[in-house]
């Protein structure tokens, strides 16, 4: 028997038993890597590597769009971002263009942050007032 890689076994018992919003967090992250490692790729002219992190990018962001609750105006907001950057990555991956990369990369660092912190806020917010 073939023993399993603990590494992806750990991964996948992570997301599985994630709360929602840990799940948006740690999408967050991997937008946020899968941008770095793309603008590395095109610095690196590994054309395969950067189109295939982009992609990825767009998938996540396909994702956190289609989980947004529009009826607020912050999900509103939040589409208009998601529509923003995921145009700009398609630019980004026919160019291979690295600034554009460094400046998603730079908005979706914005977001993971500003959503930890909301998380924490909340989180906080129920501790204190049980």
């Amino acid at each position: 028997m073939i023993a399993k890689d603990p590494y992806k076994s750990y991964q996948q018992n992570a997301v599985l038993s994630a709360a929602p919003e840990e799940l948006t967090t740690m999408l967050y992250q991997r937008l946020v890597k899968d941008l770095k490692l793309a603008r590395e790729s095109v610095e690196k002219k590994d054309i395969e590597a950067a189109h295939r992190c982009i992609t990825h990018a767009q998938d996540i962001i396909a994702h956190l769009l289609d989980t947004l609750d529009t009826s607020y105006e912050v999900g509103q907001n939040l589409q208009l971002m998601y529509d923003y950057m995921n145009r700009r990555l398609v630019e980004a991956n026919i160019k291979k263009d690295p600034e554009i990369l460094r400046e998603i990369a730079g908005y979706a660092a914005e977001l993971r942050d500003t959503w930890v912190q909301a998380v924490k806020q909340v989180k906080t917010g129920v501790a204190a007032g049980s």
